[in-house]
C-alpha cells in the first residue's frame, strides 16, 4: 500500500474491488458447480483466498479467486475421493503449504523459467476441457466429469437436445462475447448475461435447471484429516495445484506489472497464495489463483493497492450473508454459457496466431502437452511437457557442441607452424581430443565414438579450452576416456582454460592420481611442449 492513501486512491479502489467483485460472483458460482463442489464452494474459495492473497500477497492490485484450471485439478479430487470431504480438501490445504514453501525458498523466480510451449499447450489443454465439459449442461444434460466421456455422450446428448437450455446458453454467449467495450467498462459482460438469463427464466417461467439452494452464512470449519493409504495421490495432486496456481498467479502479476508499470514481489505473492487457499480449504471452499480478467477489470476500474482486493472480498461475504437465495434461482445453462467464454479465453490464441512459423520442436512439444492434458491427465501433461522440453534443449546444445580427434590442431593462429612441425615430426604420435562447446550427458556420447581412433598414439592432449561448463557425466566420461588410455600405456594431458574452476573439480574428484601431477595443464602452449617432452622420453 501506498504511504500517501488519498481519498481518490479509496475511491479507485473501491469501485475497482466492487466491480472485480461483481465480475467474481458468476465466476465463483460457475467454478463451483463445475467442479462438483457446489455453488457455495465457489463462493468461499473467492472470499478466503481473495481476502488474504490481498493482505498478504506480493502483487497489490491482483484479485484472486477461482480460476478454470484450478477448477478442473480440484474436480479430480473429488472424482478420486468420492464422498471424502477431508481427503479433498487437504489436497488443497498441503498445496497452500506448498506455495508457502515455495516463497520461503525463493522458487518465485524460477517457476517463469518453465519453457512456453509447456505453459501454452497446458493452458489451452485447459481451455478445451471447460468448453467440452459445459457443452452437456449447455445442451440442457446433466454434467461430466471428463473430456472423452463428454465426447463419447456428445451423439445422445444432441439428439435429445433442450431447446430451452440451448437457447438460454446461447442468448447467454452472445451478450458475453459481442457485448461492445464501452458497456462491459460500466457493466461487465458477465454480470449482464447472469443477469438478463436470470430474468428471463423468471419473468416466462424457462424450465430450464438451476443451481439450488445455496446455505445462508458463513462455512463451517472443515480439517484436512485422512487415512495415510490416501498419502501419495494426495500429495500428487496437491504437488500438481501448488504448482499450477503459482504459474497462474505470477503470470497474472506480470500482467498487472505491465498495465500499472510497477513490479510486483514474485515470492511474497506465493506466499500469500498460499495462505489463501489454506484459509479456503479450511472453510470448503475452491483452491484458486491470481485471476487475470478480474485482475485487470480491477485496475482498470481505477484499483490501485490491496485494498481493492479487500472489497472485492467482503462483497462476496455479503452474498454470502444476504444474497444467497437469489443465486440459487440461476440457471445452469446461463453459468454454462459463461464458462464457455472462460474456456475460450484461456485458449493461447498467441501462439495458435504463429502455429505454422514455430519451430517444429516448441510445436511438438506444445501439441503432446495440449493432447495429454485433454484426454490424459493434468499431472502427467505438465511432466511429460517439462521433460519433452529439457530433451529437446538436450538435443540443441548437443548439436551444437564439436568433439575433433585430429592431429595436433590450433587453438590459436600463432601455434599453427609449430603444430605443423610437430605433426610431421611426430606422424601423430601426439594426437589432439577438441571439445567446443558445453560437455554433458547430451554430447558425451560422441567422446567414446573417438577413442578408438587414438589407439597407436603416444600421447593425447584433452583440449578443453572451448568447454564452457561440464556436468557430472561429461567428468565420468573423461575419466573413462583417462582410464582406457593409461590401460593402453597412452599419456593424457587435460587442458583446462584458466579461472574456469574445472581443473579444479578435477583434482577435487580424485582424477589427479589418474593423470599425473603434470596431466592437468591450463596453458596450451605448455600442453603441447609437455607432449613433445613424453614423446622424446618415449623414444629414448
Amino acid at each position: 500500500m501506498k504511504k500517501s492513501y488519498s481519498f481518490g486512491t479509496f475511491k479507485g479502489d473501491f469501485f475497482g474491488g466492487l466491480t472485480a467483485g461483481i465480475v467474481a460472483l458468476p465466476l465463483a458460482l460457475a467454478f463451483g458447480v463445475a467442479s462438483g463442489a457446489g455453488a457455495a464452494a465457489g463462493l468461499y474459495g473467492a472470499f478466503a483466498l481473495g481476502l488474504f492473497a490481498a493482505l498478504l500477497g506480493g502483487t497489490p492490485t491482483q484479485v484472486s479467486g477461482p480460476t478454470g484450471p484450478m477448477t478442473v485439478i480440484f474436480a479430480t479430487a473429488i472424482v478420486a475421493f468420492p464422498g471424502n470431504t477431508s481427503a479433498i480438501f487437504a489436497v488443497v490445504f498441503i498445496a497452500g503449504a506448498v506455495q508457502i514453501i515455495f516463497g520461503c525458498l525463493k522458487v518465485g523466480s524460477v517457476v517463469r523459467y518453465i519453457p512456453y510451449p509447456v505453459i501454452s499447450g497446458f493452458m489451452s489443454g485447459i481451455g478445451v476441457i471447460i468448453i467440452l465439459l459445459q457443452l452437456h449442461p449447455l445442451l440442457g444434460a446433466p454434467s461430466v466429469s471428463a473430456p472423452l466421456e463428454s465426447i463419447m455422450k456428445l451423439p445422445a446428448v444432441l439428439a435429445y437436445t433442450d431447446l430451452y437450455s440451448l437457447g438460454l446458453g446461447c442468448i447467454t454467449m452472445i451478450i458475453v462475447f459481442f457485448t461492445p467495450p464501452k458497456v462491459t467498462r460500466t457493466v461487465p459482460s458477465p454480470l449482464l448475461a447472469l443477469v438478463v438469463g436470470s430474468l428471463l427464466v423468471a419473468l416466462f417461467d424457462i424450465p430450464v435447471a438451476k443451481i439450488g439452494e445455496i446455505p445462508a452464512g458463513l462455512p463451517s470449519l472443515i480439517l484436512p484429516l485422512f487415512s495415510i493409504e490416501l498419502l501419495p495421490q494426495v500429495i500428487t495432486m496437491a504437488l500438481a495445484l501448488a504448482v499450477l496456481g503459482s504459474i497462474d498467479s505470477l503470470l497474472t502479476s506480470v500482467v498487472a506489472d505491465s498495465i500499472t508499470k510497477t513490479k510486483h514481489n514474485s515470492n511474497k505473492e506465493l506466499v500469500g497464495q498460499g495462505l489463501g487457499n489454506i484459509a479456503a480449504s479450511l472453510i470448503g471452499g475452491l483452491p484458486g489463483a491470481g485471476a487475470t480478467m478480474r485482475t485487470v477489470v480491477n485496475i482498470k476500474a481505477g484499483g490501485t493497492t490491496r485494498v481493492s482486493g479487500i472489497i472485492h472480498a467482503l462483497l462476496l461475504v455479503a452474498i454470502l450473508l444476504g444474497l444467497g437465495p437469489y443465486a440459487a434461482l440461476i440457471p445452469l445453462p446461463v453459468l454454462a454459457g459463461i464458462l464457455m467464454k472462460v474456456g475460450f479465453d484461456i485458449l493461447d490464441y498467441r501462439l495458435l496466431k504463429i502455429v505454422r512459423r514455430i519451430p517444429r520442436q516448441d510445436f511438438a512439444v506444445m501439441l503432446a502437452v495440449f493432447l495429454i492434458t485433454v484426454f490424459v491427465d493434468l499431472i502427467v501433461a505438465v511432466g511429460v511437457g517439462i521433460t519433452l522440453s529439457s530433451l529437446m534443449l538436450t538435443y540443441r546444445i548437443s548439436k551444437q557442441s564439436q568433439i575433433n580427434v585430429q592431429g595436433v590442431v590450433s587453438h590459436q593462429p600463432w601455434q599453427n607452424d609449430l603444430e605443423r612441425s610437430l605433426e610431421e615430426e611426430t606422424k601423430h604420435g601426439i594426437r589432439a581430443v577438441s571439445i567446443n562447446g558445453p560437455f554433458f550427458f547430451g554430447t558425451t556420447g560422441k567422446m567414446q565414438e573417438h577413442i578408438s581412433k587414438l589407439i597407436g598414439t603416444k600421447v593425447v592432449i584433452i583440449n578443453c579450452l572451448d568447454v564452457p561448463f561440464i556436468d557430472l557425466s561429461g567428468y565420468f566420461a573423461l575419466a573413462e576416456m583417462i582410464s582406457r588410455l593409461n590401460d593402453e600405456h597412452i599419456k593424457p594431458i587435460v587442458v583446462f582454460k584458466n579461472g574456469s574452476g574445472m581443473r579444479k573439480q578435477m583434482i577435487a574428484m580424485g582424477y589427479e592420481s589418474m593423470l599425473g601431477a603434470d596431466g592437468i595443464q591450463t596453458d596450451y602452449n605448455d600442453a603441447l611442449q609437455l607432449a613433445w617432452e613424453y614423446l622424446e622420453d618415449d623414444r629414448c
